[in-house]
C-alpha cells in the first residue's frame, strides 16, 4: 500500500516535472517575441526621431509659404483696386 502512495506520488511529481518543462519552452518563446519587439520598437523610436525633424522642417516651410501667399495676396488686392480705379476715371 506504501510502495503504491509513492508511486503514485512518483508518477504525479514526474507529470508535474514535464508540465514545468513544456511551461519553460512556452515561456522561452514568449521571451524570444518580448526581445524581438523590444528590438522593434526601437527601431520604430528611431525612424519617429526623424520624421520629427522632417515634420519640424514641413511647419517651417509651410509657415515661409503662408508668409509668401499673404504677400501675393495683398499684392492682388492692390492690382485689382488700381484696376477697379483706372477703369472708373473716364478716359480723357
Amino acid at each position: 500500500m506504501i510502495k503504491a502512495d509513492l508511486q503514485g506520488t512518483n508518477n504525479i511529481l514526474e507529470l508535474m516535472e514535464k508540465m514545468n518543462l513544456r511551461v519553460a519552452e512556452e515561456y522561452k518563446s514568449f521571451g524570444d517575441v518580448a526581445s524581438g519587439l523590444r528590438v522593434f520598437v526601437e527601431q520604430l523610436k528611431s525612424k519617429s526621431g526623424s520624421f520629427d525633424e522632417q515634420i519640424d522642417a514641413i511647419e517651417h516651410q509651410v509657415t515661409e509659404l503662408e508668409a509668401v501667399i499673404s504677400m501675393f495676396d495683398k499684392y492682388v488686392y492692390l492690382l485689382e483696386s488700381k484696376l477697379h480705379h483706372f477703369y472708373r476715371v473716364p478716359p480723357s
